[in-house]
């Protein structure tokens, strides 16, 4: 169990700092779908590490990194379905 539980901490760091690095450099939005998705997965990856390893400040910053990030994105879920013309039969 502690080999995996290291493991999702380092691809939740690991894709944090890539979604931190592509926004620094342009070449992701910061507010694009792409970039809130890589945040929640990455926080809730290190949620895991650090509660399992009871660093309970890393644990409580990352529960609400993964908060913001998934009503960021449900924000942007539910404004494309409002741009979505509905269709009648």
């Amino acid at each position: 169990m502690p080999l995996l539980v290291n493991l999702l901490g380092w691809i939740g760091a690991a894709l944090m700092l890539y979604g931190y690095a592509m926004v620094s450099v342009s070449r992701m939005a910061g507010d694009g779908m792409p970039y809130q998705t890589i945040n929640l997965v990455g926080a809730i990856a290190l949620m895991i590490n650090t509660a399992y390893y009871s660093a309970w400040p890393s644990a409580i910053l990352n529960v609400v990194w993964g908060v913001v990030g998934a009503a960021a994105l449900t924000r942007m879920v539910m404004a494309r379905f409002k741009k979505e013309p509905v269709s009648t039969p």
